[in-house]
């Protein structure tokens, strides 16, 4: 930390990406990325795209937004792109939150909130999940304060039906509720529909995971047009031209084919639950997963080990260290081969280790 790093930001402790190893070939199952590449017809229009980048971008997304609004049926006015879905989060922190709007969340969750919360001097609450990881509507209902909600939830892969959602958004009709729907499409039903109803609620999806474009990073919100044009004054203060040419014409080409993307999508959740059926046989307690990963833990060995010895091992997955959570490993959903992979590895670990 230099001398002249501002004291307001002094005390602030930064998000962790998974880790991006270079040492070695991973087999790599811990940053909830597709095992799939794009389409032809996505690289193509980014490569075309990339012909014109001496040009700025159009601010607006114009095309963009068309397409995503005809595939959502919503009105152009009521989405907004941004660079990845944590960039339109952090608007959504900044746009709506403050000392007199607080925002909570649950305890174990996306690890960006808190980190959003500080960054801007937001005070925040942390709501304990319950024993069973689930998260408790009643817990949510009526508290007058801001709410962000993975749904999915992240690490743990747990979800709230629509109904729930609904039910979270009329009981705090002046306070915003964001929905972040990053792993909505392996399997959970999505709230956008009830943003027509809800004039507070926000929902957020990305390009990252369903569609495979963690690399692109594109990601957008869905919500009536008084919260849009808010988020527009944010993003028109800090940047305008957040979604560059190559991304934004990949995230068209996406959803023109959005069958090859949606059938990855299914054949994940085919091997999701594969895995989860062989881990539960080598003793694991998984918990019931609708993302792209399995939240799992032995009695067997602990999560460290684990995590441990599979990356000696040419595997990489996701551990925390969080008290409650810190036998647990997060672990990516590949293709059938990957998994495969992964679980030979464990096995011979469990076998060594008993």
């Amino acid at each position: 930390m230099s001398r002249f790093f501002s004291e307001k930001y002094k005390s602030l402790t930064p998000y962790t990406p998974g880790e991006q190893p270079k040492d070695m070939q991973y087999v790599k199952l811990n940053t909830n990325e597709s095992p799939f590449p794009p389409c032809p017809a996505v690289v193509k229009a980014a490569e075309d795209a990339a012909k014109t980048l001496q040009l700025y971008p159009d601010p607006d997304c114009r095309d963009l937004v068309q397409t995503l609004a005809s595939r959502y049926a919503v009105d152009t006015d009521e989405i907004l792109l941004t660079n990845g879905s944590d960039e339109i989060l952090n608007f959504a922190f900044m746009a709506f939150c403050d000392d007199k709007h607080p925002i909570v969340f649950p305890d174990i969750t996306y690890g960006f909130y808190p980190v959003f919360a500080k960054i801007n001097h937001i005070p925040y609450e942390e709501i304990p999940l319950r024993d069973d990881f689930s998260i408790d509507v009643n817990d949510y209902t009526g508290v007058n304060k801001n709410i962000v909600i993975a749904n999915p939830n992240a690490p743990t892969g747990m979800t709230l039906s629509p109904d729930e959602i609904g039910r979270i958004a009329a009981s705090n009709p002046d306070n915003v509720v964001i929905v972040d729907e990053a792993y909505v499409d392996f399997g959970a039903d999505s709230a956008v529909r009830l943003t027509k109803k809800y004039d507070n609620l926000l929902v957020t999806q990305t390009f990252s995971k369903s569609r495979s474009l963690a690399g692109g990073r594109l990601g957008y919100g869905i919500g009536s047009k008084a919260l849009i044009a808010d988020l527009n004054t944010i993003k028109y203060s800090t940047n305008p031209y957040n979604i560059n040419r190559m991304t934004a014409a990949a995230g068209i080409a996406a959803i023109q084919n959005d069958d090859y993307f949606m059938s990855n999508c299914r054949t994940i959740a085919e091997n999701r639950e594969k895995t989860a059926q062989a881990l539960k046989a080598l003793g694991f307690r998984v918990l019931p997963s609708r993302s792209n990963f399995l939240f799992a833990e032995s009695d067997s060995i602990d999560g460290g080990t684990l995590y441990m010895k599979l990356k000696e091992r040419g595997v990489l997955i996701r551990h925390f260290t969080l008290e409650r959570i810190k036998n647990f490993n997060r672990i990516t959903i590949g293709s059938a081969e990957q998994m495969d992979v992964l679980l030979s590895k464990i096995k011979e670990i469990l076998e060594e280790t008993a």
